[in-house]
């Protein structure tokens, strides 16, 4: 980017957006601008406008402060109508502002958890993401009004970054809630593998997409997706076996952040574009970000996990792989 390009971060007082202005503060060719309806308590310094998605003055905002590239992090938990209607008056503003880049925040769940999918999903891939849980339902309508905006302004190069599940030591996400339930509840029968991204990994992509120019969406996750067994062993979890038509009915009562169908069935997102396009590497592995996540809130006593112990259950895990596969191919 050109010297003291401005960026605008929406939602500057949110968890992400607090993170990312810190982040992008630390570039010396740009300027950072939060915007939120409340000041946030960091980062010092942060250059701060008070106002609304919604201010009928947002793209003179944009225009006046000559805004090259736009961060949209400004999602309210429980609140998915009036996040897609913030996204909405965002975009159409900076189309009238010129703005050049919106990046925003997505998820490799909007493809949805399905018998039928590829055992890889591009960015192609249709989005059959569950409507059933609420903060899901808003971001599969995000992500239709962006399709639509793209068609419409071909002058704002959007980028939608998708993530896979977010793990690490401070971050709040579906991934970090169902793992501090005391028993996280499973369908008996089924174990899936899924792809993690650490928190720091994700606030990295953020400003590399914001700094560099990508068009389209891009999915985003560490390498070596994990089975489910082994996330909540990592997590040093005990499992709630359920039959699935009782997880459905019961995921009320259980505040499951995660749909069932994403308990049930494979949803790996395909990294090619993101490691050759956008090329981007996440510091974390799966691996390295769960158990990030599982430090400060579970610390080891003495003796509790042996690393020789942690190396051979690999092996046996590994083994008892080899011969399931072998089994398959004999029958």
């Amino acid at each position: 980017m050109t010297n003291q390009a401005t960026i605008l971060i929406t939602g500057a007082a949110s968890y992400w957006g607090a993170r990312v202005a810190a982040r992008l503060m630390a570039e010396p060719a740009v300027h950072v601008i939060g915007f939120d309806l409340a000041p946030p308590e960091e980062p010092a310094g942060l250059d701060f406008v008070e106002a609304s998605l919604t201010n009928p003055a947002l793209a003179e905002l944009l225009a006046a402060e000559e805004v090259a590239a736009v961060c949209h992090l400004d999602f309210v938990d429980g609140a998915g109508e009036a996040n897609v209607a913030g996204t909405a008056k965002l975009l159409q503003a900076c189309a009238a502002a010129g703005v050049a880049r919106v990046v925003l925040k997505s998820s490799t769940a909007v493809y949805g958890a399905r018998p039928d999918n590829p055992a890889f999903l591009t960015e192609a891939a249709p989005l059959r993401g569950s409507r059933r849980y609420g903060p899901l339902r808003a971001l599969l309508d995000i992500e239709a009004l962006c399709h639509n905006f793209q068609q419409q302004s071909p002058g704002v190069s959007l980028t939608i970054l998708r993530f896979a599940s977010i793990a690490g030591p401070t971050a709040d996400t579906p991934m970090t809630r169902f793992l501090n339930q005391p028993s996280p509840p499973v369908l008996l029968g089924f174990d899936p593998s899924l792809q993690l991204i650490h928190e720091d990994d994700v606030v990295e992509a953020l400003a590399h997409a914001v700094l560099n120019d990508l068009l389209g969406p891009v999915n985003v996750a560490a390498e070596g997706a994990l089975p489910l067994t082994r996330i909540l062993t990592i997590a040093r979890r005990v499992p709630l076996p359920l039959l699935h038509p009782l997880a459905y009915r019961a995921q009320k009562a259980l505040r499951l952040p995660i749909d069932p169908d994403y308990l049930r069935y494979t949803w790996i997102a395909d990294l090619a574009r993101m490691r050759e396009e956008m090329g981007f590497a996440p510091h974390y592995s799966a691996e390295a970000a769960l158990r990030a996540f599982v430090g400060p809130r579970h610390p080891a006593t003495d003796g509790e996990v042996d690393p020789e112990a942690e190396r051979l259950r690999h092996i046996i895990e590994r083994r008892r792989q080899e011969k399931t596969s072998e089994s398959e191919s004999e029958s």
